[in-house]
């Protein structure tokens, strides 16, 4: 998929304000400081199209764009560790929470997970709430860059190994580095793929 168009919609807090669920909706969410926007920069080949920060908990809001007119990338708030506070934190959850229940349109959500790290249990609860309410997921493994290809199969094979003690079989798994553009034509193949299923 060739990316010749991004429309900066809509930035809110509230569900009920999002765009009309007319059109494919993919999210990207993760816990803080993942590199969620310099993913989703890299993927659409726009500098600053989503804040990056090196503060943790930048994205507050669920931030819509609209791709080549006919999808929408869904920047949504991070989980974990953010320096914000606990109310802040309490509204976000709620916030993502009414998002994933009450948007049919959403094809597929995109777990950042960092590959450097050992599975985190922030995430594996996330994963499996998600899986519990059916949302469709796949897991993207960040920053692999900043590790040997060695430590990179060991960390995944971890996570895997991780995820099988809740799921039957596992979800795609992607592999990306926004510095080096890895995993960019996968991502954007693969989007394209579940809009024409």
């Amino acid at each position: 998929m060739e990316i010749f168009s991004t429309e900066f919609i809509i930035s809110n807090t509230q569900v009920s304000k999002c765009p009309p669920p007319d059109k494919p909706e993919f999210a990207f969410i993760g816990r803080s400081n993942v590199g969620k926007s310099s993913l989703i920069n890299m993927l659409t080949q726009r500098k600053n199209l989503a804040k990056t920060s090196s503060t943790p908990g930048k994205t507050q809001t669920i931030n819509h764009f609209l791709i080549n007119k006919k999808w929408y990338l869904v920047d949504l708030p991070g989980y974990g560790y953010a320096s914000v506070s606990k109310t802040m934190k309490e509204g976000w959850s709620a916030m993502i929470e009414s998002y994933f229940k009450k948007r049919e349109n959403v094809y597929c959500t995109f777990i950042l997970i960092d590959s450097r790290l050992d599975p985190q249990q922030k995430d594996i609860d996330f994963i499996n709430w998600l899986g519990g309410i059916g949302i469709p997921i796949a897991l993207v493994l960040t920053k692999v860059d900043k590790i040997k290809q060695s430590e990179l199969a060991k960390s995944r094979k971890k996570f895997e190994n991780r995820l099988l003690n809740d799921w039957e079989e596992l979800p795609p798994i992607f592999t990306t580095s926004a510095e080096k553009k890895t995993g960019r034509n996968h991502l954007l193949e693969f989007i394209e793929e579940a809009m024409n299923e």
